[in-house]
Protein backbone atom coordinates (compact mmCIF):
# COMPACT_ATOMS: atom_id res chain seq x y z
CA UNK A 1 0.00 0.00 0.00
CA UNK A 2 1.62 3.26 -1.14
CA UNK A 3 1.84 6.07 1.36
CA UNK A 4 0.52 9.58 0.67
CA UNK A 5 4.00 10.97 -0.02
CA UNK A 6 4.66 8.43 -2.80
CA UNK A 7 1.22 8.99 -4.32
CA UNK A 8 1.92 12.74 -4.34
CA UNK A 9 5.35 12.18 -5.96
CA UNK A 10 3.80 10.08 -8.74
CA UNK A 11 1.07 12.67 -9.31
CA UNK A 12 3.67 15.44 -9.45
CA UNK A 13 5.80 13.54 -11.97
CA UNK A 14 2.75 12.83 -14.14
CA UNK A 15 1.95 16.55 -14.18
CA UNK A 16 5.54 17.47 -15.06
CA UNK A 17 5.70 14.94 -17.88
CA UNK A 18 2.35 15.94 -19.36
CA UNK A 19 2.75 17.33 -22.90
CA UNK A 20 6.49 16.62 -23.00
CA UNK A 21 7.95 16.37 -26.53
CA UNK A 22 11.47 15.46 -25.45
CA UNK A 23 12.69 13.40 -22.51
CA UNK A 24 16.29 12.27 -22.03
CA UNK A 25 17.35 9.85 -19.31
CA UNK A 26 20.77 10.44 -17.82
CA UNK A 27 22.96 8.88 -15.19
CA UNK A 28 24.34 11.59 -12.97
CA UNK A 29 26.67 9.47 -10.81
CA UNK A 30 29.85 11.43 -10.06
CA UNK A 31 28.34 14.90 -10.45
CA UNK A 32 28.42 17.32 -7.55
CA UNK A 33 25.39 19.23 -6.33
CA UNK A 34 26.87 22.36 -7.91
CA UNK A 35 27.25 20.62 -11.28
CA UNK A 36 23.65 19.41 -11.13
CA UNK A 37 22.57 22.97 -10.37
CA UNK A 38 24.58 24.20 -13.37
CA UNK A 39 22.93 21.55 -15.54
CA UNK A 40 19.49 22.73 -14.44
CA UNK A 41 20.40 26.35 -15.24
CA UNK A 42 21.83 25.31 -18.61
CA UNK A 43 18.66 23.43 -19.52
CA UNK A 44 16.37 26.17 -18.16
CA UNK A 45 17.83 28.57 -20.77
CA UNK A 46 16.44 26.35 -23.56
CA UNK A 47 13.06 25.78 -21.92
CA UNK A 48 13.87 22.39 -20.41
CA UNK A 49 13.90 21.05 -16.87
CA UNK A 50 15.99 18.43 -15.11
CA UNK A 51 14.84 16.32 -12.23
CA UNK A 52 16.32 13.38 -10.36
CA UNK A 53 13.75 10.60 -10.08
CA UNK A 54 13.21 7.45 -8.10
CA UNK A 55 13.00 4.76 -10.75
CA UNK A 56 10.08 2.84 -9.28
CA UNK A 57 7.98 5.98 -8.89
CA UNK A 58 8.97 7.25 -12.34
CA UNK A 59 7.92 3.92 -13.91
CA UNK A 60 4.50 4.32 -12.31
CA UNK A 61 4.28 7.95 -13.43
CA UNK A 62 5.02 7.22 -17.11
CA UNK A 63 2.84 4.11 -17.28
CA UNK A 64 0.24 4.54 -20.01
CA UNK A 65 1.71 7.86 -21.16
CA UNK A 66 3.71 8.68 -24.31
CA UNK A 67 6.86 8.30 -22.17
CA UNK A 68 6.00 4.68 -21.31
CA UNK A 69 8.73 3.33 -23.64
CA UNK A 70 11.36 4.84 -21.32
CA UNK A 71 10.18 2.83 -18.30
CA UNK A 72 12.43 -0.18 -18.97
CA UNK A 73 15.48 2.12 -19.08
CA UNK A 74 14.90 3.52 -15.60
CA UNK A 75 17.82 1.89 -13.78
CA UNK A 76 20.51 3.21 -11.50
CA UNK A 77 20.76 6.86 -10.44
CA UNK A 78 18.50 8.50 -13.00
CA UNK A 79 17.88 12.10 -13.92
CA UNK A 80 15.41 13.19 -16.57
CA UNK A 81 15.82 16.22 -18.82
CA UNK A 82 12.47 17.06 -20.38
CA UNK A 83 10.89 19.79 -22.45
CA UNK A 84 7.76 20.70 -24.34
CA UNK A 85 9.79 22.85 -26.73
CA UNK A 86 12.53 22.41 -29.35
CA UNK A 87 14.18 18.95 -29.04
CA UNK A 88 17.30 20.15 -30.87
CA UNK A 89 17.92 22.84 -28.25
CA UNK A 90 17.63 20.27 -25.45
CA UNK A 91 20.03 17.89 -27.21
CA UNK A 92 22.52 20.72 -27.82
CA UNK A 93 22.36 21.86 -24.19
CA UNK A 94 22.92 18.32 -22.89
CA UNK A 95 25.80 17.65 -25.29
CA UNK A 96 27.48 20.92 -24.33
CA UNK A 97 27.16 20.02 -20.65
CA UNK A 98 28.48 16.47 -21.23
CA UNK A 99 31.57 17.89 -22.99
CA UNK A 100 32.33 20.01 -19.93
CA UNK A 101 31.22 17.34 -17.41
CA UNK A 102 31.86 13.84 -18.74
CA UNK A 103 30.51 12.28 -15.53
CA UNK A 104 26.98 12.86 -16.89
CA UNK A 105 26.00 9.94 -19.09
CA UNK A 106 23.12 10.09 -21.53
CA UNK A 107 21.27 6.77 -21.34
CA UNK A 108 18.41 7.11 -23.83
CA UNK A 109 16.06 9.72 -25.18
CA UNK A 110 12.53 10.05 -26.44
CA UNK A 111 11.88 12.74 -29.03
CA UNK A 112 8.31 13.24 -30.22
CA UNK A 113 7.43 9.60 -29.57
CA UNK A 114 10.60 8.08 -31.04
CA UNK A 115 13.20 6.40 -28.82
CA UNK A 116 16.73 7.60 -29.63
CA UNK A 117 20.03 6.07 -28.59
CA UNK A 118 22.79 8.39 -27.31
CA UNK A 119 24.46 8.48 -30.78
CA UNK A 120 21.20 9.64 -32.37
CA UNK A 121 20.86 12.33 -29.71
CA UNK A 122 24.39 13.51 -30.53
CA UNK A 123 23.41 13.67 -34.22
CA UNK A 124 20.30 15.65 -33.24
CA UNK A 125 22.50 18.06 -31.30
CA UNK A 126 24.58 18.64 -34.44
CA UNK A 127 21.52 19.83 -36.37
CA UNK A 128 20.99 23.56 -36.71
CA UNK A 129 18.26 25.08 -34.54
CA UNK A 130 14.81 25.91 -35.92
CA UNK A 131 15.75 29.59 -36.12
CA UNK A 132 18.91 28.80 -38.10
CA UNK A 133 16.99 26.59 -40.53
CA UNK A 134 14.34 29.28 -40.96
CA UNK A 135 16.94 31.95 -41.70
CA UNK A 136 18.67 29.63 -44.19
CA UNK A 137 15.33 29.00 -45.88
CA UNK A 138 14.52 32.71 -46.06
CA UNK A 139 17.98 33.39 -47.49
CA UNK A 140 17.56 30.64 -50.08
CA UNK A 141 14.21 32.09 -51.16
CA UNK A 142 15.25 35.73 -50.95
CA UNK A 143 18.45 35.39 -53.01
CA UNK A 144 16.88 34.32 -56.32
CA UNK A 145 13.98 36.73 -55.83
CA UNK A 146 16.30 39.72 -55.45
CA UNK A 147 18.24 38.58 -58.52
CA UNK A 148 14.97 38.39 -60.46
CA UNK A 149 13.99 41.89 -59.36
CA UNK A 150 17.41 43.22 -60.39
CA UNK A 151 17.12 41.47 -63.75
CA UNK A 152 13.63 42.84 -64.39
CA UNK A 153 14.53 46.42 -63.42
CA UNK A 154 17.85 46.51 -65.32
CA UNK A 155 16.38 47.56 -68.73
CA UNK A 156 14.42 50.45 -67.16
CA UNK A 157 17.50 51.61 -65.23
CA UNK A 158 19.57 51.50 -68.42
CA UNK A 159 16.92 53.51 -70.28
CA UNK A 160 16.91 56.14 -67.52
CA UNK A 161 20.73 56.41 -67.72
CA UNK A 162 20.64 56.85 -71.50
CA UNK A 163 17.91 59.52 -71.26
CA UNK A 164 19.81 61.34 -68.51
CA UNK A 165 22.99 61.25 -70.58
CA UNK A 166 21.14 62.63 -73.67
CA UNK A 167 19.41 65.33 -71.65
CA UNK A 168 22.72 66.39 -70.08
CA UNK A 169 24.39 66.40 -73.53
CA UNK A 170 21.53 68.36 -75.12
CA UNK A 171 21.55 70.96 -72.35
CA UNK A 172 25.20 71.85 -72.99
Amino acid sequence: MPNAEKVESIRSLKERFEGVKTAVLTEYRGLTVRQLSDLRKHLKRVGAEYTVVKNRLARLAVKGSPLDSLARHLKGPTGVAYSQQDPVAVAKALQAFVKANPALTITIGLVEGKVLEPQALRALADLPSKEAVRSQLVGAIQGPMSQLVSLLTAPQQELVRVLEARSTGAAQ
